[in-house]
């Protein structure tokens, strides 16, 4: 069966304005509480319930939109799962929104929670949280246009899982393969780790049960190679069994030993295995979360996890949608997603204010006439000899003229060399080039836009536009606190709804200050 709508009461009881009063921090428990009952509507209550199935059997299920509401809360606070059923009997604020009051039982249980978490994502509406939030922003706001002005940034997140080198990888894939036959066969894993050979593994620490010079490159090689061998061993041996269940499970954890054996291993002129010098491109970091990257933000910024993007309406002050990417991933490929979830709104981007490191995405790449994009453009190299900017180029006729007149075709994408004939006697040599084969210009792939952008920002009026994009910066800043800087599960898409749950406690912050513009939420979370 299908849950029934939740229709907490509206009015504030005497011992509920008794709690509000006693509230000096975290006023969103205050704001939800007036409000409930216009962010879970019955139309969004009748969406949300479509998760359960219509069925006569059971008993019948906790109303989605309490559940939906301690989601939001769980996000808000950052507890864990066990907290969450604690407070339900301990934090009167908790049982203000959730309309338990004094209870002495959790109005629903964990296994209820964890339950509809994951029904949530696997349907995809926790997309639909973040943009019951934006609709109840623009009406708030009397806000009702179909053109988005939108900026797009991201920060890093750093993974959950534990990040290992090549030797522990390996050694972590096979005690968990060693874990998963002993309680298949109903053993010990040092047991089977002593019928498999495999017994350097199952300690503490697979370098300690080693006890090698690390410091000599001929060791390491020793070391290397007895942990390739004890995987056959251990390949060989799980070959033999016939138990289809858990021996299925524990063939998939060696089959990760066997990624990171061919990402990581090569062999010497000797045949030997060494390990690969540099990083593979996709190199996997980690066993227990297989979406953890290697990262950098900036030249001198690593980081080990993912990206999280967010898109943000700069009109309304909500967030839009949000992204995450393995930290590996370049910045343009969210836009994809992104443009998925801003079609859903059913709304037309019309200015972009971005970082360069997104001009290579589609929304730039097969932009529409209508869309503008604000972004500071390439630095174009300046010293004592003419720039790229002294050329002009002529897109009518696809010519481009140098400072002494002389015009040659160019096309986007290319390298324009100008003719070492001319360049030799021209009177503007000496403060154009010293290259015997004459002057060349690059053209960047999108010259047009970059010429665009580089005027843009040339003008005072234009570098006012520019700094609009600060406003995401400060989205972020609002984000990270509230999810914090390490990712709260493994694997991308669960830390994508956790991303998009933050995001709704952002937006609903900002709710707050459209109807309330004294409630200055922000500061006081």
């Amino acid at each position: 069966m299908r849950p029934p709508h939740w229709h907490p009461p509206v009015e504030l009881s005497p011992a509920e304005q008794t709690i509000i009063s006693r509230i000096k921090r975290a006023k969103l428990f205050i704001f939800l509480r007036h409000n409930r009952h216009e962010l879970f509507n019955d139309e969004f209550q009748a969406e949300l319930a479509k998760i359960f199935k219509d069925s006569t059997v059971g008993q019948c299920p906790v109303p989605p939109a309490q559940l939906a509401l301690a989601l939001i809360l769980q996000a808000y606070t950052g507890i864990s799962d066990d907290e969450v059923i604690e407070v339900l009997v301990m934090d009167r604020r908790w049982q203000l929104v959730l309309d338990c009051h004094d209870c002495q039982k959790p109005p629903f249980s964990k296994g209820t929670f964890v339950q509809f978490r994951k029904i949530l994502i696997n349907k995809g509406l926790d997309q639909r949280l973040v943009e019951r939030t934006v609709e109840i922003a623009k009406l708030r706001g009397g806000f009702s246009s179909g053109r988005l002005r939108a900026a797009l940034d991201s920060s890093p997140l750093w993974g959950a899982a534990k990040v290992e080198d090549t030797y522990n990888l390996l050694g972590h894939t096979l005690k968990k393969a060693l874990r998963v036959m002993a309680d298949a066969q109903g053993g010990t894993l040092t047991d089977v780790a002593a019928q498999t050979g495999a017994q350097l593994v199952v300690g503490s620490s697979l370098k300690a049960a080693l006890d090698l010079n690390w410091d000599d490159p001929t060791e390491r090689k020793q070391a290397l190679l007895l942990i390739l061998n004890t995987l056959d061993t251990v390949e060989s041996e799980l070959q033999k069994k016939t138990h289809a269940g858990d021996i299925k499970q524990a063939r998939e954890t060696l089959e990760v030993a066997r990624q990171i054996h061919s990402q990581d291993v090569t062999l010497d002129t000797n045949g030997n295995p060494k390990l690969i010098t540099g990083v593979a491109r996709d190199r996997r970091i980690s066993v227990e979360d297989p979406d953890m990257r290697h990262g950098r933000k900036s030249r001198s910024q690593r980081f080990d996890g993912y990206k999280r993007h967010v898109l943000r309406d700069l009109d309304i002050g909500v967030v839009r949608a949000v992204g995450l990417t393995p930290a590996n991933a370049p910045e343009a490929q969210v836009t994809q997603a992104l443009d998925i979830d801003l079609k859903a709104q059913k709304v037309q981007l019309v200015e972009l204010h971005i970082d360069r490191a997104y001009l290579s995405s589609q929304w730039v790449k097969a932009r529409e006439e209508n869309l503008q994009i604000f972004c500071k453009a390439w630095p174009v190299p300046n010293g004592e000899r003419f720039d790229k900017t002294a050329f002009i180029l002529d897109w009518n006729k696809g010519l481009i003229r140098c400072p002494n007149q002389v015009t040659i075709p160019f096309e986007q994408g290319k390298v324009v060399q100008f003719p070492k004939q001319a360049c030799a006697v021209c009177p503007l040599r000496t403060r154009c080039t010293t290259s015997t084969k004459g002057r060349t210009v690059s053209i960047h792939p999108d010259e047009a836009l970059m010429q665009e952008l580089r005027e843009r920002q040339s003008t005072a009026v234009g570098r006012t536009q520019l700094r609009q994009r600060v406003a995401v910066e400060h989205t972020l800043a609002h984000i990270g606190h509230w999810q914090g800087d390490r990712a709260r599960y493994l694997g991308l898409r669960k830390n994508l709804f956790d991303l998009r749950r933050v995001a709704v406690v952002h937006n609903l912050h900002v709710i707050a200050r459209i109807k309330q513009p004294a409630l200055d939420l922000q500061a006081s979370c």
